[in-house]
């Protein structure tokens, strides 16, 4: 795996968002573990071990994914590349592009197998990071849906809903925790983030990996079949590597890609084998 070295935003939108999803998951982490689940569960008791080794463990996977989303270069630049008759020409890199292969400005590169641009990482998602950035969604949807299940239980128990004021509090946390800054608003905005983190990384996980069960990427959504689906096991692989299903565990469990995303195999020439 080659490291990228350039990890820093290249524009403001990414440094933005970036910056909020580094703060925010060591905020939630701490609020979740050590101020709501001591709430429902005597601590270091053998229920509340549980949860927390399991919060533990998501975390361990959501940053550590993380981390190899942003870290993996997942570009052209240093690959040894032998055109052929199907590949594009990017007058930026000023070079023959491989299939499936697009320029991002904001990266100021082609990408391998390139998907999207993700803010969240400030790098573009492609061939060899793929199988990081869908764990990630994957445990962050895990780690939001977990804990609100919990603060759904703490808003129900500790907050009371005796009033319209009460309500509001709760539909519009942040505008109210200006009005009211107490400890029980604060606790009540950091459940709406966690919340709505649920909702949008379950679009998120559900759309990209119906994406790739379909065997396209972003590019490609709108053709109505893809020339490189081989299946939704043979697609799985694509993305995952050839072990796919181990690297939900953990991200440093090698699983080869049976590509290198220079040189793809189409339903046609798999015809003409």
């Amino acid at each position: 795996m080659t490291i990228r070295l350039k990890i820093y935003p290249k524009s403001i939108s990414d440094a933005l968002v970036t910056t909020f999803m580094f703060g925010i998951i060591p905020v939630i982490y701490y609020f979740e573990l050590w101020i709501v689940l001591p709430r429902f569960h005597q601590p270091w008791t053998w229920t509340y071990l549980f949860h927390f080794c399991m919060g533990n463990f998501i975390l361990f996977n959501l940053c550590s994914n993380l981390l190899a989303v942003i870290l993996t270069d997942t570009s052209i630049n240093g690959k040894i590349l032998s055109a052929e008759k199907n590949w594009r020409f990017c007058s930026i890199c000023e070079t023959l592009a491989p299939p499936r292969s697009w320029h991002c400005a904001t990266c100021n590169t082609c990408i391998l197998k390139r998907d999207h641009h993700c803010m969240f990482t400030s790098c573009c998602i492609g061939h060899l990071n793929h199988r990081y950035f869908l764990v990630f969604v994957f445990y962050i949807f895990i780690a939001t849906l977990y804990s609100s299940i919990f603060n759904i239980q703490y808003l129900y128990r500790y907050v009371p809903f005796g009033s319209w004021l009460s309500v509001l509090k709760i539909v519009f946390p942040l505008a109210t925790l200006f009005l009211d800054w107490t400890e029980t608003q604060l606790y009540v905005a950091f459940m709406i983030i966690v919340f709505i983190g649920c909702l949008f990384t379950g679009a998120l996980l559900y759309y990209h990996l119906n994406l790739i069960l379909k065997g396209m990427v972003t590019h490609e959504r709108n053709e109505v079949m893809s020339v490189y689906d081989h299946g939704r096991l043979g697609n799985l692989k694509v993305a995952l590597g050839e072990r796919w299903f181990w690297v939900w565990v953990s991200p440093f469990l090698i699983s080869k890609l049976p590509g290198d995303g220079i040189k793809w195999v189409t339903k046609v020439s798999e015809k003409g084998k």
